[in-house]
């Protein structure tokens, strides 16, 4: 069956590709939002298709073959900039991130993002970069793991999880997904079925171990400074967490902003850099989430470069 990504036609809507245009999926997943922005390509657009795993560009290559203005890039949109420059563009004119898990990683039991299946212990989105989450709890203070449990998943109650999952981890008992799902269980004192905490702190552990809310905060920074005057910028969101970040980085770009001495003086006032599409998030409709119901919980915002003589 044919991927269909979330909010496809809203993306489409706002981020308006136009044929001679040059965009950038950067978080193109099974390929659903890169291949609907490559149909609106003429011959002289262009799509840069960005990710980190090597199974998501796997399919994205399979599946825009025959497009023959489609570059695809494994690589992380933290590090949007260099990317650009070692292809030798400059500014675009879009840029799409959709951040979060995709269903590459989903549907791979044996990467071990799915607290429903069981498989390693792994939760990377690079399987080549970092420590599995295994080995990044083993290596984690009850604090430290506190801290994200309670930051990227509002786990409750987190210490006494925390408390558990540390030591579960440094023992070496954390192997497989069953095993972190059944230290929730055991720390809960839930056996007979599995607690909505194995979902969110599945989640948080994910988004530790994969750094991923400082390289959203910075992929959709270094979007807003490659937009060409009038490019656009759309995020999709999954997590609140992720949703908040998009929102500051676009409110902040939105304002006036302002240089200031140690004593407080102002030594530079600095122009807005983008204008707000979407005051507040677009979601999905109720059509789309009776379809797939992980839509339902998606936000979409998105903004639009000013140029010199509007900022």
């Amino acid at each position: 069956m044919d991927h269909v990504p979330v909010l496809a036609d809203e993306a489409l809507q706002w981020l308006d590709p136009q044929p001679d245009g040059v965009y950038v999926d950067a978080t193109a997943g099974a390929g659903g939002h890169a291949r609907r922005i490559a149909e609106r390509l003429g011959p002289a657009g262009r799509l840069i298709a960005i990710d980190c795993d090597p199974a998501a560009i796997e399919m994205v290559r399979e599946r825009l073959r025959g497009f023959g203005h489609v570059t695809v890039v494994q690589g992380n949109y933290g590090e949007l900039p260099a990317h650009l420059d070692t292809l030798g563009i400059g500014n675009v004119d879009g840029v799409l991130i959709d951040a979060g898990i995709s269903s590459v990683q989903l549907d791979a039991p044996e990467r071990g993002f799915s607290f429903q299946a069981e498989g390693g212990l792994d939760m990377r989105m690079n399987p080549a970069e970092g420590l599995p989450a295994n080995a990044f709890l083993a290596g984690s203070s009850d604090r430290e793991i506190f801290a994200f449990l309670r930051e990227y998943g509002d786990v409750r109650p987190a210490r006494r999880l925390a408390r558990a999952i540390g030591r579960a981890a440094r023992a070496g008992e954390l192997r497989t997904t069953t095993d972190l799902v059944r230290c929730v269980q055991d720390a809960l004192g839930v056996h007979h079925r599995v607690p909505e905490e194995a979902r969110t702190v599945f989640q948080a552990i994910r988004i530790a171990v994969n750094n991923e809310f400082a390289h959203l905060r910075g992929g959709v920074e270094q979007a807003i400074d490659r937009l060409r005057p009038g490019g656009r910028f759309v995020g999709i969101a999954f997590h609140s967490g992720e949703d908040r970040i998009i929102k500051d980085v676009l409110r902040r770009a939105s304002r006036p902003g302002e240089r200031r001495r140690p004593d407080g003086r102002v030594i530079e006032r600095t122009p807005p850099r983008v204008r707000l599409l979407t005051r507040k998030p677009v979601h999905a409709g109720p059509d789309e989430v009776a379809r797939n119901p992980r839509a339902q919980s998606a936000c979409l915002r998105a903004a639009e470069r000013l140029g010199a003589e509007e900022e």
